[in-house]
């Protein structure tokens, strides 16, 4: 599977062979969507919790007699019923979120993503993100030489201090080491945009002989 290398002067373009076993795979929306969900999972705090009547403050005694007021009865004024009282049926903090997906299953939602953006004519590979020096207007004006729209995730071979200065306050774009890749990023961004260094470095690590897995149909 070839595909165009975009080099940062317009003029110049060449090809690269995009490995089979990284960018060629039958997509599974299921298992992708498996993935994507336990990874959101994963990614909640469950820290959210609101007071129930016995923990919030006040409402020792009760706000006036039972009866010959005229008014309806309450034992407290931190009853639900009442503004500033308990919460029934509130967000609690003793859930557990956490979902446990295999490694083999996380690396092929991985690679299944990305085969996706493939063949959809969303990832666009470049030949180099190094910039004369770490200004947002010249990481600006190179992604606009790019047929790219809406977000965009910018993959990097390896840490890219440059580059990621430059680009980190340009709007709906994102930068990720390729060593640092999943599912659910890939998917949360409309174009993945890949250094050309870095697509051997996903193919080492994620679509090598120890963690090579088989397409599911």
């Amino acid at each position: 599977m070839k595909t165009e290398v975009y080099n940062q002067d317009k003029t110049k373009k060449q090809q690269v062979e995009l490995p089979e076993s990284v960018f060629g795979l039958k997509v599974n929306t299921d298992l992708v969507h498996q993935v994507v969900v336990s990874q959101l999972s994963n990614r909640r705090q469950g820290t959210v919790q609101a007071k129930t009547r016995s923990e919030v403050s006040g409402g020792g005694r009760k706000p006036w007699k039972q009866k010959g007021t005229g008014r309806a009865r309450h034992g407290s004024i931190r009853s639900p019923l009442w503004r500033g009282g308990g919460i029934t049926f509130g967000p609690r903090n003793e859930k557990n979120y956490q979902k446990t997906i295999p490694n083999k299953i996380r690396r092929l939602a991985l690679l299944m993503a990305l085969s996706a953006k493939t063949k959809a004519n969303l990832l666009i590979v470049v030949d180099s993100l190094a910039l004369k020096s770490p200004k947002t207007k010249l990481a600006f004006d190179f992604l606009s030489q790019l047929p790219l729209e809406g977000t965009t995730l910018i993959i990097t071979a390896s840490y890219n201090e440059s580059f990621y200065r430059s680009a980190r306050n340009i709007a709906k774009v994102s930068i990720m080491e390729a060593r640092n890749l999943n599912a659910l990023d890939v998917m949360s961004f409309k174009n993945v945009v890949v250094e050309k260094s870095g697509v051997q470095v996903i193919q080492e690590i994620f679509a090598n002989e120890k963690s090579k897995v088989k397409s599911v149909a």
